[in-house]
């Protein structure tokens, strides 16, 4: 390496550390998102702590061979509430159901860093062996980081039928770590014991909010960056649909979900649908929720309204289901 380039990449290093610890000290606590929660996993499921995987699994309720979903939250850790919701949905459309955690429960680490990425192909692989699951059947499904977790691990495994990412990226991003105030110095995940590569951060912009320090993945300038530390999402052999807000006010999921589209594409990858909300953000996915449901009035807090996030629900989720089910009967 020239000294030019030594003294390039260190600029870029301070840049990245600058903004970082810009973002935390102007960031709002954990941006609103719940605390870490571990949800029980209830009368139709069983908590599963073993081998060093921890989770909600759901059995379908009636007799199988069924299909299997390896179900991921996102930034708000542990075994989530709205996660739960999205698990009982499917295990009611007869779906078996594992809701990993990943971070923030017993025996994990508390903050979204350096995750193995081989803890979800440990998930996939319970999975794959539990009585009643069908092995050739098998999605995964995230949201926000979970989406990016989920990308990955499509892309990392050429035996799942599908998967579906809400919110998604397209891009690897660094991780959170609430306790020193937000966004990561450290990449979200590993492979082998390294660090995946991640794409910088830019800078924070008070008028913007939380969404400013992901401007960059829409910089042309940035494209090199972008590219190395692109999802390969064309190495999945599995369907991939993505879900998002276009008003979406935590990280611009509409125009990363086109990135993928268009990326897959060139590389004669997997076919990507893209399910785009013009009056949502980042509640965009999931199950219907009811009116009288006590977060029904929070569905607008990262973008759009709160009846155009429920109807972007009430819209998509019936697609999910119908996509899952064409996805892993091959059809």
């Amino acid at each position: 390496m020239t000294a030019r380039n030594v003294i390039l990449a260190a600029a870029g290093m301070l840049a990245l550390l600058g903004a970082a610890a810009l973002f935390r000290g102007l960031a709002p606590d954990r941006y609103g998102l719940p605390e870490i929660e571990v949800r029980d996993p209830g009368p139709t499921g069983e908590r599963i702590d073993e081998g060093g995987l921890f989770g909600n699994f759901f059995a379908p309720l009636a007799s199988g061979p069924h299909p299997a979903v390896l179900l991921l939250g996102g930034s708000e850790g542990g075994l989530g509430g709205g996660t739960h919701h999205m698990a009982l949905a499917l295990q009611k459309d007869g779906f078996a159901v594992l809701h990993l955690a990943y971070f923030g429960a017993p025996g994990q680490t508390g903050t979204l860093e350096a995750i193995p990425l081989e803890l979800f192909d440990q998930g996939l692989d319970w999975l794959k062996a539990r009585p009643g699951v069908d092995p050739d059947r098998v999605a995964v499904m995230g949201a926000s980081k979970g989406a990016e977790a989920a990308l990955l691990v499509a892309s990392r495994r050429p035996d799942l039928a599908a998967v579906v990412a809400g919110m998604p990226t397209s891009v690897v991003w660094n991780g959170n770590n609430w306790a020193s105030g937000g966004q990561s110095e450290r990449a979200s995940w590993t492979v082998g014991g390294k660090e995946v590569p991640t794409m910088p951060f830019g800078d924070w912009n008070q008028a913007d909010g939380v969404i400013s320090v992901y401007r960059t993945i829409e910089d042309p300038a940035r494209k090199p960056a972008a590219d190395r530390a692109a999802i390969p999402v064309e190495r999945a052999r599995a369907g991939v649909l993505l879900v998002c807000g276009e008003a979406e006010t935590m990280w611009p999921a509409c125009p990363m979900s086109r990135q993928i589209a268009a990326r897959s594409k060139a590389r004669s990858g997997p076919a990507v649908t893209v399910l785009a909300y013009r009056d949502a953000g980042h509640f965009v996915f999931g199950p219907p929720i009811a009116r009288d449901h006590p977060f029904y009035s929070r569905l607008g807090e990262y973008g759009g309204s709160t009846d155009g996030n429920a109807a972007a629900r009430a819209d998509s989720w019936p697609r999910v289901i119908a996509f899952l089910g064409r996805a892993v009967d091959g059809s």
